[in-house]
């Protein structure tokens, strides 16, 4: 069975995303842990934790995902931000840990115009460092970025440099976001074309390091480098897409929608659409 389901809201308390993700059907879940544009981190509560792991044990959901905020930039070649992303990574870690939330997805950043080799350099160093100073099992999940300028971790290729220099490989994995994957070149709506960007990750990660698919439709064009999610089936990938993706080598895995929050379709229809694509691809 394909485990379905979306990136939900911690307003009030963290423990009520289980409630809103029951609400909306969902077989798995996201969250952010925290405020997701801010250094900022609020600490958990008295009984937050502990109502959160008891309330997702009784409603069955798993797994859960964690999210950092956007605001990280692994790749940074600045001082500052870099060691308040390493250590905000860190911090993700350990507040995961404490939910019990098993993997957590990180953007990779932004090489500022210094190049991928040194961008690659510092994820690797970066990841080193939080996992380094972390005892826990979280997994960390580098999400596929959508090829924007000076991005890292936009082409399999360079995910799987990153992947094959971290010391704690075991504890690294990836999450594949179909909206940023379409954006950056890699074709997903015909059959030949899907068929090359599997084999591409096969190659350059391997299937075996996916963990997550961020199952998005695109409002922006092929290797548009935009990242605008778009309703699953309304945007430029569609549903003959994202029904390959589905029922491929990349369908074994959670698929968590983070599709807009608008008048044109609610979540429930976008839950629907996403169970219509199971055996159609």
């Amino acid at each position: 069975m394909v485990k379905f389901g979306f990136h939900v809201s911690i307003s009030s308390s963290i423990d009520k995303a289980v409630e809103r993700a029951q609400k909306l059907g969902c077989d798995s879940f996201q969250i952010f842990t925290r405020n997701p544009r801010s250094w900022a981190t609020r600490e958990l509560g008295e009984g937050e934790p502990e109502a959160f792991r008891a309330k997702r044990a009784e409603a069955g959901i798993e797994p859960v995902f964690g999210h950092m905020p956007y605001i990280l930039n692994l790749a940074s070649p600045e001082r500052k931000v870099y060691e308040r992303s390493v250590a905000s990574l860190g911090t993700g870690l350990a507040r995961c840990e404490m939910l019990g939330i098993p993997m957590l997805v990180t953007h990779v950043g932004s090489h500022l115009g210094k190049g991928s080799e040194l961008g690659v350099e510092r994820v690797v160093d970066a990841l080193d460092i939080a996992l380094g100073g972390d005892d826990s099992k979280v997994m960390v999940l580098l999400e596929t970025g959508p090829g924007s300028r000076n991005s890292v971790g936009s082409s399999f290729e360079e995910m799987g440099r990153i992947l094959n220099s971290i010391v704690d490989a075991d504890r690294v994995g990836i999450c594949l976001d179909t909206c940023h994957v379409f954006a950056a070149g890699y074709e997903l709506r015909t059959a030949e074309g899907f068929e090359e960007t599997v084999n591409s990750f096969e190659v350059e990660i391997g299937l075996d390091r996916l963990e997550l698919v961020h199952l998005n439709d695109s409002v922006g064009g092929f290797r548009s480098g935009r990242d605008h999610h778009e309703h699953l089936g309304l945007g430029e990938i569609g549903l003959r897409g994202l029904g390959l993706v589905v029922n491929s080598g990349f369908g074994g895995v959670p698929m968590i929608m983070e599709t807009p929050i608008n008048d044109t379709r609610g979540n429930l229809g976008n839950m629907n659409v996403a169970r219509g694509l199971v055996g159609m691809g």
